[in-house]
């Protein structure tokens, strides 16, 4: 179980909007939860925009295939990603959507330690690169609408040897699709859904590939004077397919999951054209991981 435990745990938080975010390293989901929260499917008019992701994952306590917390392990780990996304909207249209690009550049710091074990580590470097060369955005009276295909590029490092190098060592291909539906005519009460699915490919120089992943992150909120939202986020992630291939010597039917949920808070500064979003997350329900706590600031910068 120790083995499982520690590929599946050396985590390397990256991040993303709409459609992507990188997160824990070895076999596991490339998508970092906690990256959206209100209005999670709403893309922004035809422009080009810059959005950085600051994102603080702290947690010590380590979860079995049972869900229970594995005492006395010594198991600690911080990690912050600066997570750089370049966001072009452009002014084309296609299915009655404007169609965008983006790419993500994650810089990514891990301390890690598992005391029961003898190991700690601690990394900083460029994690894997997200590419999202197609995207739809629609934009309705009561609703906006995203639709995306992404991939992850390999170009972290990665040594099992290190469990602070951010990289997984695979390739992932990610769907991603939502919904931020509004309640009122002035758009002021909302509520959104932002769903994604993972594709992994095998794992350089073995032949081990990682479970599909399915999450959603969500989120409530209300605008104020046209210039702040607040309101409850959440996410939820699961494993919904075995690990395969011959090198894979731990359970196949142990299936990784995770939930969390907390509040948010942004505002628009129209003389800066800067937006900041604070965002805070609890995990809970963690099974066959570590569950902890999610703290993610965003600065997004239109031009």
């Amino acid at each position: 179980m120790l083995k499982r435990m520690l590929k599946i745990l050396l985590p390397a938080l990256l991040f993303s909007q709409l459609i992507c975010i990188p997160a824990y390293a070895g076999l596991s989901a490339h998508y970092q939860n906690g990256g959206e929260g209100i209005k999670a499917a709403t893309i922004p008019p035809p422009g080009f925009y810059f959005r950085q992701y600051n994102m603080f994952y702290k947690s010590d306590d380590l979860i079995d295939a049972n869900g229970d917390t594995l005492n006395n392990s010594g198991f600690d780990l911080t990690t912050y990603a600066m997570a750089n996304r370049f966001i072009w909207v452009t002014d084309k249209k296609l299915l009655g959507a404007d169609f965008l690009m983006n790419v993500v550049i994650p810089l990514v710091y891990v301390d890690f330690e598992l005391g029961s074990a003898g190991i700690t580590d601690d990394h900083f470097g460029i994690g894997d690169i997200y590419i999202e060369p197609f995207a739809l955005a629609w934009h309705g009276a009561r609703y906006d609408a995203a639709l995306g295909l992404c991939a992850y590029a390999p170009t972290g490092n990665a040594d099992d040897s290190r469990p602070a190098y951010p990289g997984k060592d695979y390739w992932t291909g990610m769907i991603n699709t939502g919904v931020t539906l509004y309640f009122d005519t002035d758009k002021t009460w909302s509520a959104s859904v932002l769903a994604r699915y993972e594709v992994h490919s095998e794992k350089n120089n073995t032949d081990i590939r990682a479970g599909d992943d399915f999450h959603f992150e969500w989120g409530i909120g209300k605008t104020i004077a046209r210039l702040w939202d607040v309101g409850l986020t959440g996410y939820c992630q699961w494993q919904v397919s075995d690990d395969r291939g011959d090198d894979v010597t731990w359970d196949r039917s142990v299936h990784d999951r995770v939930y969390g949920i907390g509040p948010e808070v942004s505002v628009f500064l129209p003389n800066l054209k800067l937006g900041l979003t604070l965002r805070n997350q609890w995990e809970f329900g963690a099974v066959d991981r570590s569950e902890g706590n999610m703290t993610t600031l965003v600065l997004t910068k239109t031009f």
